[in-house]
């Protein structure tokens, strides 16, 4: 079982940035794919991007590969979202995931959830 703990939310301007980080413990396998998803007030939770554990390969959501990144630290079991150029629109609850497999948009895939850590972009 994969434990994952977010951290790095907080208030910011329109126009800012962030950088979120997921710690991971537990066993991580050599298909984990880790995931960021958000949910704002009243929405439906989204994907928002993916890495491959092992490679690194990664994937972000059309509408955000402008101006947010993914990577990850094997050494130190984290994944990180780097969030630029900040937008209201960007508000809500931004979750971290756990699945093996293959990077996928669909929540209900991701068998380890962290707690989430909210991100606040005033206009």
């Amino acid at each position: 079982q994969v434990q994952l703990v977010e951290s790095g939310g907080g208030l910011v301007q329109a126009g800012g940035s962030l950088r979120l980080a997921c710690a991971a413990s537990g066993r991580l396998f050599s298909n984990s794919v880790m995931g960021w998803f958000r949910q704002a007030p009243g929405k439906e939770r989204e994907f928002v991007a993916g890495i491959t554990w092992i490679g690194g390969r990664t994937y972000v959501d059309d509408s955000m590969k402008d101006r947010f990144t993914i990577s990850r630290d094997n050494a130190k079991n984290t994944m990180y979202l780097q969030m630029n150029s900040l937008r209201p629109e960007d508000t809500g609850v931004y979750y971290c995931a756990h699945r093996a497999g293959t990077i996928t948009l669909t929540n209900d895939r991701y068998d380890a959830w962290g707690q989430g850590t909210q991100v606040t972009v005033s206009s």
